[in-house]
């Protein structure tokens, strides 16, 4: 507040404008992926696996929860051995990359300005202005901008094996163990019923939790997921149930 010294009046300074900040979940896929994957392979392959097994007509307790707890360590398994392997060759091809393009700052830097100054024209950029945004992002961080802007790489969407591996495979038994106990509580007769009716929630609930997590709408996600469970464990259980023997 300030005094006039006209009219001996206070004059009210305008508020200060607040700090506009917006909030992305981008940042949030690289784990959200393997997790909502690791997830739903858990529940949909480990129910439908119990489901075929208890379907088939020679098949006791004892093989339904064998079957399902092999299921459970052999997929969580080879959820991190898969991740591990597909992300870690992402990582490989964007390392290669970054090193390709460190050699082209190092040999043509002007020539690599030129590139950069491209790019921001085609986004709409006038030719001066992107011209002197090149050459500031140069000098500031040229790898970094070509990096982002060229390959289209950034920290937040970073390939990390480890991460992926590990979420994937912990995801995978968080969805898988549900179904394995349910077997392994409720009589032999009404398994493939019981187990059907824990995986559709299951499903429903990933799908409300990954649509949440990731900022998308909930009925698409919890459909999605819903609908391939189904048919998953319905061809798995007619299999199962047309053959009447125990895998």
């Amino acid at each position: 507040m300030t005094v006039n010294q006209a009219t001996g009046g206070h004059d009210t300074a305008p508020p200060a404008d607040p700090v506009f900040t917006e909030h992305h979940l981008v940042h949030r896929t690289g784990w959200l992926r393997a997790a909502v994957l690791g997830a739903n392979d858990g529940i949909i392959s480990v129910s439908s696996l119990l489901v075929g097994v208890a379907s088939a007509s020679g098949a006791t307790h004892g093989s339904v929860l064998l079957a399902g707890t092999a299921a459970l360590v052999g997929g969580a398994l080879s959820m991190a051995a898969g991740e591990y392997v597909s992300v870690s060759s992402q990582s490989d091809t964007e390392r290669a990359d970054l090193a390709r393009e460190r050699n082209e700052l190092a040999r043509a830097p002007e020539q690599e300005t030129a590139e950069l100054a491209a790019i921001y024209i085609s986004r709409g950029v006038t030719p001066e202005v992107a011209r002197q945004v090149a050459e500031q992002m140069m000098a500031h961080d040229a790898l970094g901008a070509h990096a982002r802007d060229e390959l289209g790489l950034s920290d937040d969407l970073a390939a990390r094996p480890v991460q992926a591996a590990l979420s994937s495979a912990a995801a995978f038994t968080v969805g898988a163990v549900v179904p394995v106990l349910i077997a392994a509580i409720v009589p032999r007769d009404i398994v493939s019923v019981a187990v059907s009716v824990a995986a559709f929630v299951l499903l429903a609930v990933l799908g409300v939790l990954g649509a949440k997590a990731g900022g998308a709408r909930v009925l698409p996600a919890v459909v999605r997921v819903t609908f391939w469970g189904a048919i998953a464990m319905g061809v798995t259980g007619a299999i199962g149930h047309v053959f009447g023997t125990a895998i």
